[in-house]
């Protein structure tokens, strides 16, 4: 089957290049490259034991960082497919959006920026960029990944520019300015940080969006957190269990969610193909700069999917993420970070040997942000293993 290019797509053959030179593989695209690159860092397999949402020893088939990963670069892929668009690139966007990610989820991120307040703060999205570009080092002429233009630009700005046409911090950063991470980057400043990234890195996002969802929705029912009933009076999700149960009257429960929860995913990647093509016919976009330059994404849901969106997050944020199961073991795990990370502070030498080697200096701040990306890589497991070598207790379950 022949696939059709779309004007606005990103051609690997006029990437902008990296900023070290290296030779071209001759059977590979640069996209590709940076795909494998990434498949095959240290961060990306660390994944497999970070927390999505439930910690690991909760269960062997709850989703980690690793397979939701998997799972967003597959919804990516099919997106990017039927739009036209480069879905190497696509794809290595998506597998690496989480590579930032601290262990426990986002209660570990919210702890590690509490403790490193003074220093910068945390930003798992600036950590990836870090690790991509510094933290990975397995090359003999450069440190990080190397990582093309588009690659770098899409994995820092997928959710949107990072600053206005003044140079003013946008969004989350609005508050306390971009984080350090991206600051200190030596060409954050040629990734054009006021304009959207292309229409692949979009894409890579809102597939996120569309993966977590669907699949927190079966991870919080094989929890028990709330029953397939529950699902009923939303729109969307209520609407696939319905049409399940219409098809389906007498189907046992575990294949009711399961196709309750893929009606979803090809509900909203139907939604989201259709939506970007028709803006994209309504707006003239007819290359990667008119992408770049408009004043909201491309690729998105229609307006009413958007507002389904929005109604499933709020049920999912009271139903799921503020249960008490979820909560509980998240403030235990925060505490772990932060034990991990205070007794890091007050003793150097409780780090691993090979970590004052990595071109730190002594000051507090260097200090302080060296501790924390040894935080910041830890699993789960390895987090936890720490802690009951430094303080013989065992948070989690005591």
């Amino acid at each position: 089957m022949a696939y059709i290019t779309a004007p606005y797509a990103c051609d690997p053959a006029n990437s902008r290049g990296r900023f070290t030179e290296e030779p071209e593989a001759p059977m590979r695209s640069p996209f590709q490259r940076d795909r494998d690159r990434i498949i095959h860092s240290a961060a990306f397999r660390r994944l497999k034991h970070k927390t999505q949402v439930f910690v690991f020893h909760e269960g062997d088939h709850y989703r980690t960082r690793l397979t939701h990963s998997l799972e967003v670069a597959q919804v990516a892929r099919s997106i990017a497919r039927a739009l036209g668009l480069d879905e190497d690139l696509t794809e290595a966007l998506a597998l690496a959006h989480d590579l930032g990610h601290t262990p426990f989820g986002h209660a570990g991120e919210r702890e590690l920026d509490l403790c490193m307040e003074e220093f910068g703060g945390f930003d798992h999205n600036a950590q990836a960029l870090r690790i991509v570009t510094r933290l990975e080092r397995r090359y003999a002429a450069f440190d990080g990944l190397n990582l093309t233009w588009e690659t770098l630009e899409g994995l820092i700005k997928h959710n949107g520019p990072l600053l206005d046409a003044d140079g003013k911090a946008l969004g989350h950063y609005a508050e306390r300015g971009l984080p350090a991470a991206i600051r200190n980057f030596a060409h954050a400043g040629e990734l054009e940080l006021s304009t959207f990234a292309a229409a692949e890195a979009q894409t890579a996002a809102i597939a996120d969006d569309i993966a977590y969802n669907a699949h927190d929705i079966d991870d919080a029912l094989r929890a028990g957190l709330f029953d397939v009933i529950d699902l009923g009076d939303l729109p969307l999700a209520g609407e696939a269990l319905s049409d399940v149960i219409r098809s389906w009257p007498k189907l046992d429960r575990t294949r009711l969610i399961h196709e309750t929860v893929r009606r979803v995913i090809s509900w909203m990647i139907d939604d989201v193909i259709t939506a970007t093509q028709k803006r994209a016919f309504k707006l003239k976009i007819s290359t990667i700069d008119d992408v770049r330059a408009l004043d909201e994404p491309l690729v998105m849901f229609d307006a009413q999917m958007r507002e389904k969106n929005r109604a499933l997050q709020s049920f999912m944020q009271r139903r799921m993420y503020k249960h008490e199961k979820i909560v509980d073991i998240m403030s235990r795990a925060r505490r772990v970070v932060r034990d991990l990370f205070n007794a890091y502070m007050s003793e150097a030498s409780l780090l691993p040997s090979g970590w004052r080697e990595h071109g730190y200096s002594d000051e507090d701040t260097d200090f302080a942000r060296q501790v924390c990306d040894f935080i910041a890589g830890m699993t789960d497991r390895y987090a936890l293993e720490q802690h009951k070598r430094l303080f013989d207790l065992d948070p989690l379950f005591r």
